[in-house]
């Protein structure tokens, strides 16, 4: 399917209220843009020079831990923790008693991600890893209520206070197991020939639109794009942190979302 064919979803109605369903994505996917294809080349040089980094330098594993501890701040902030590097570092009995979710927040991100590189020696990048890195981000947090490890039951929305006013809201729930079956088979799939990277850029759309969980959302789906690229050889080890280009252009980001959104909703 050429790319610029592919109709990302539509709304459906539900009960008072229009939830999105996107299309499925276990297909391949093909292009005929030349700027698509130099952007690839370039991007893919970078992360070969990256890699070799991790080759050549003897002991990388500072380098990591500080690394993803900072990505762990970075993307705590996003979901609105307030936590600074020199605090996720410090030990817990120093921390003050109002600031320890944030605290435990950014160090469950970090103890969610060695889980989980560890976890891609004996699994392949499937909803049964995501799931248990979700339940190790949200335990004994803010969000331990919102059924760590498990994907959502019931109706969630991003924006807004209710689903009246809601900004975007996702697939219901019963359209979840087909959706994330056909997002496991889309990652795994390589028949479909596809560089890396464009796989996982859908991929990640794709987590994000159908918002499988009732918290941490977000985060998976960041963590989900470099667990991708080590599970598949791209990357030897958790080297590369998006989070801080993210962050500086989140604006731009939200943009693009609510475009994104006002788009579709006019075409339904």
């Amino acid at each position: 399917m050429d790319i610029r064919d592919f109709k990302a979803g539509a709304y459906r109605n539900g009960y008072q209220y229009r939830y999105y369903m996107p299309k499925k994505i276990n297909h391949p996917f093909t292009w005929n843009d030349d700027t698509i294809n130099a952007l690839l080349e370039k991007a893919s040089l970078k992360l070969g020079e990256l890699n070799a980094y991790a080759r050549l330098v003897p002991d990388t594993d500072m380098f990591i831990q500080m690394h993803t501890m900072n990505e762990a701040v970075l993307s705590s902030r996003i979901e609105g923790t307030q936590t600074d590097i020199e605090q996720a570092m410090a030990q817990e009995n120093v921390i003050d008693p109002e600031k320890r979710d944030d605290w435990h927040e950014v160090r469950n991100y970090v103890i969610a991600m060695n889980q989980a590189i560890e976890g891609l020696k004996s699994l392949p990048l499937c909803n049964r890893l995501i799931r248990q890195t979700h339940q190790t981000l949200l335990s004994s947090t803010r969000g331990e209520h919102k059924n760590p490890g498990e994907f959502r039951k019931s109706q969630n929305w991003l924006g807004g206070a209710s689903l009246a006013d809601a900004m975007f809201i996702p697939p219901i729930h019963t359209e979840l197991p087909d959706l994330l079956s056909d997002l496991e088979k889309f990652l795994n799939n390589f028949e479909i020939r596809i560089p890396h990277l464009v796989r996982i850029a859908i991929a990640h759309y794709q987590f994000e639109t159908i918002h499988p969980f009732l918290d941490g959302n977000g985060r998976i789906g960041r963590l989900m794009i470099t667990l991708y690229l080590v599970a598949n050889g791209v990357l030897d080890k958790p080297l590369l942190y998006l989070l801080d280009f993210f962050e500086k252009h989140k604006t731009l980001y939200y943009q693009v979302i609510a475009k994104f959104a006002f788009q579709v909703f006019r075409r339904a």
